[in-house]
């Protein structure tokens, strides 16, 4: 079996490990208490409680097992690897628009950890691509649905 490599910050094992232990402790018994008070309830065959909660039951089972599985194909990327010369994987960047002169400051993830309300972009979205690998000073084009944005990489940092 060749599974993908999940890459992850210290952060972001972190948080999925939390995520697991709550879903292995907490939701998984009430779940199991919810589907057995739907049970008390009678005939399960048109039982909605019993139906939701069996539902329920089974996405927290993937869930487990999703996370089980990037956590056992994980590599954890230690502060003292990442790179504060080219754009890598842990980077914090900040870019510049070239056109607007707007800046934003992005945190280059692993794709488990993306979340771009919080500027974790992944290194395989379309701005973590163009940047990876670039050094501070460099200008990218950036192909995003509504063209191409050219991006100059002004800082990089831990």
């Amino acid at each position: 079996m060749n599974d993908k490599e999940i890459i992850l910050t210290q952060d972001g094992l972190k948080k999925l490990e939390e995520e697991l232990e709550l879903l292995k402790s907490v939701k998984r018994r009430e779940v199991a208490e919810r589907i057995k008070i739907a049970i008390g309830y009678g005939d399960i065959s048109e039982n909605s409680e019993y139906e939701d909660a069996k539902n329920e039951q089974a996405f927290i089972e993937g869930r487990i097992m999703t996370l089980e599985k990037m956590l056992r194909n994980a590599r954890i990327i230690n502060n003292d690897e990442i790179d504060t010369d080219t754009v890598g994987i842990g980077s914090i960047v900040t870019v510049e628009d070239v056109e607007t002169g707007d800046t934003e400051e992005f945190v280059i993830v692993g794709t488990a950890e993306a979340d771009p309300s919080q500027n974790r972009i992944s290194n395989e979205s379309p701005v973590g691509k163009a940047i990876l690998g670039k050094k501070k000073g460099d200008i990218v084009d950036v192909n995003v649905p509504a063209g191409i944005i050219k991006y100059k990489i002004v800082d990089i940092k831990k």
